[in-house]
């Protein structure tokens, strides 16, 4: 997950963090100070669509076929509206999410962060909207969630495009790094300190591991909002959803070879963050009806830096799903 990086961000400023203990409200006020210069520079793209509740966050453009999209860990909606969301919009109709407890929208009940009940809030926030048999894209962490978007409603779901998608249990723990700020001393005693002091250079180290080997487009770190995934909560949830998602991912492997409807799998092979191996060949192994377009020398974030391979996956799908 793209939340990797960051983790280790955080493990790094552990030591900081012990050492201010005894300047908790400096830092908290830092904190809040930063998280809310982010919010005034990153609001709302779109609407905000309630849902039992609770906001989901929407951004909708284009006429056409419904597609929905996905983002990934620790992201935002943002991450599509930077350059593939206008494209797509020239042939679809384009509904983008903040996944449930990351960007404006808010998180599910009770700590929940199953990639299915993240799923079935989005379906439920799509309806209300009108999406009718949608193609559904996701990356990365997102590639689970349009998973279990499909393992759901596998009747009124078009297609699938899973893009350097997380779909397989892998093998051994995750690093204490990326579970770090779920846990409540990580939340309590550094996360405060990333969000307070977090400099750019960090940042743009954190952006450059996630593209590598491919370098991060002009202008993304602008766009994306990174202040908003720095946010206190923000980095607790993220920590919380990735931590929690192996064992989900388990109980939604089995059921992969019952997806009815087109798959269409994008994936690096320079992947270091979703492994080609773990995930997407298991998945295109698993499905009936998948195809998997390897790309050589790819990283994790094909849909900016090979765009146009991710734009002919989706038009396979829809052309597949006979919508075009």
């Amino acid at each position: 997950m793209t939340s990797r990086r960051l983790a280790a961000s955080i493990l790094i400023l552990a030591g900081t963090a012990l050492g201010l203990g005894g300047c908790a409200a400096y830092v908290d006020s830092r904190a809040a100070t930063r998280e809310a210069a982010a919010e005034a520079r990153y609001p709302p793209l779109g609407q905000l669509v309630e849902v039992n509740g609770r906001q989901v966050h929407v951004h909708v453009e284009g006429a056409g076929p419904d597609l929905v999209l996905i983002h990934g860990a620790n992201g935002n909606l943002r991450d599509w509206t930077f350059q593939l969301a206008g494209e797509l919009a020239e042939d679809y109709r384009v509904i983008a999410f903040d996944r449930p407890g990351l960007g404006w929208s808010d998180p599910l009940p009770d700590g929940a962060v199953s990639p299915v009940d993240q799923a079935d809030v989005l379906r439920a926030a799509a309806a209300q909207l009108g999406v009718e048999n949608p193609v559904v894209v996701g990356h990365s962490y997102g590639g689970a969630v349009a998973l279990a978007w499909g393992l759901r409603a596998p009747q009124d779901t078009a297609a699938l495009v899973v893009v350097a998608g997380a779909s397989h249990p892998w093998e051994g723990p995750l690093a204490i790094t990326q579970t770090l700020p779920a846990t409540r001393l990580g939340a309590a005693a550094v996360v405060p300190v990333v969000t307070a002091f977090a400099t750019p250079e960090r940042i743009e180290n954190t952006l450059d591991n996630v593209f590598r080997p491919q370098p991060v487009p002009e202008g993304y770190a602008e766009h994306i909002g990174l202040g908003l995934a720095l946010r206190r909560d923000s980095i607790v949830r993220n920590s919380q959803q990735v931590s929690g998602l192996k064992p989900y991912l388990a109980e939604m492997a089995p059921h992969y070879p019952e997806l009815p409807m087109p798959v269409e799998i994008v994936h690096g092979t320079a992947d270091r963050t979703v492994g080609l191996s773990i995930h997407g060949e298991r998945l295109a192994e698993d499905v009936p009806d998948a195809v998997l377009t390897r790309l050589d020398g790819v990283g994790h974030m094909p849909h900016h830096t090979h765009p146009d391979a991710v734009i002919a996956a989706i038009h396979r799908a829809a052309d597949r799903a006979g919508l075009r």
